[in-house]
């Protein structure tokens, strides 16, 4: 989309008729997109409220159609990128609201993606500056508000904010919302558990990925991801009722202790070995053990000495040792600091 002057040796020059091409296309492939959803005469006149419904409205629809997240945030941002080099061509001026409109709906998707980033944020920003005032530069599209809630310090884990999220009348947005949150209260909270972080963090994924291939309606995965949040709060107070520390817990955990272990030794043992194992982790961390080979193996032979000094089943001990491994990893550089 550029050539350069003085015989390819000058700075870059635009080819204006090839930005306002692409522009136009990207700008047919968002409205093919949105066929059905009428947003201009609202977003051209409406007060800032109609704006901000239309925005949730906007995002709800996108999230409704197959693979539509994906779909609008790529060709939003292509045709962002498009009209930036057209301006101030008369037909990018002629558009510029509805791309504003729809950079403000993409600009609410991804405060909700937990996959993508954000790496177009400031092209996003300059763009809105340019299209229009409908939305003035410094206003943050709160996910909360779009989604038409009102608590935007609440908890996942709350079961009023819960219910609040289980009778919103936008389903899809319900359930791009939940998914952020869950997946965010799994990364804070169980950051230095690694099996509960990798149990929870599947389940999710799982959820999510059969509402994604319509294997499960919005409401289906909305039950879902909810009986997900009262698992996790559950799981906050195992702590206390095994009567383990944080760190005695995850070393627990990494025993597989659903498995077998505990009906050849016992919760009891099984307990008394994850104590000794916080104990042995600690006294031999070292910021790098992790990266020696030499420290790493003497790490595995002190695992499975105490693994065998207390008959841990042999045919689980290595899978065993591998998790415990990977638990002091987790815990190990915040040790040795």
């Amino acid at each position: 989309m550029e050539y350069t002057e003085s015989g390819g040796e000058g700075e870059p020059v635009i080819d204006l008729a090839q930005a306002v091409a692409v522009m136009l296309e990207k700008f047919e492939v968002i409205h093919d997109m949105l066929h059905g959803f009428e947003f201009k005469d609202v977003w051209a006149h409406g007060t800032h409220e109609d704006k901000l419904q239309l925005i949730g409205d906007g995002k709800e629809f996108v999230l409704g159609l197959e693979d539509g997240k994906r779909r609008f945030v790529d060709a939003v941002s292509s045709l962002g990128k498009a009209f930036s080099l057209a301006v101030p061509h008369a037909d990018a001026l002629r558009i510029r609201d509805e791309v504003a409109y729809f950079q403000t709906v993409r600009a609410a998707i991804m405060k909700t993606d937990t996959g993508r980033g954000t790496s177009d944020e400031e092209l996003d920003l300059a763009v809105r500056q340019i299209v229009s005032k409908a939305v003035s530069t410094d206003e943050v599209v709160d996910v909360f508000k779009v989604a038409g809630l009102e608590h935007p310090d609440i908890s996942v884990l709350d079961e009023k904010f819960l219910a609040e999220v289980r009778d919103m009348p936008r389903r899809n947005l319900a359930v791009e919302l939940l998914e952020k949150l869950l997946r965010d209260e799994v990364r804070v909270r169980f950051r230095r558990n690694l099996v509960e972080s990798r149990r929870f963090s599947e389940m999710l994924q799982s959820a999510v990925i059969q509402y994604q291939n319509r294997a499960i309606t919005s409401a289906q995965v909305i039950e879902e991801l909810i009986k997900l949040a009262q698992e996790i709060r559950d799981a906050k107070d195992r702590g206390q009722q095994l009567g383990l520390n944080e760190d005695e817990v995850a070393f627990y955990d990494a025993l597989e202790t659903n498995d077998s272990a505990v009906a050849v030794l016992g919760d009891a043992t099984l307990k008394k070995i994850a104590q000794e194992l916080v104990g042995t982790v600690r006294r031999n961390a070292t910021i790098d053990w992790s990266l020696r080979e030499s420290a790493r193996a003497k790490m595995r032979v002190m695992v499975k000495r105490l693994l065998r000094k207390y008959g841990y089943p042999p045919d689980k001990t290595e899978h065993a040792t591998q998790l415990v491994l990977a638990q002091a990893e987790v815990v190990c550089e915040e040790w040795a600091a």
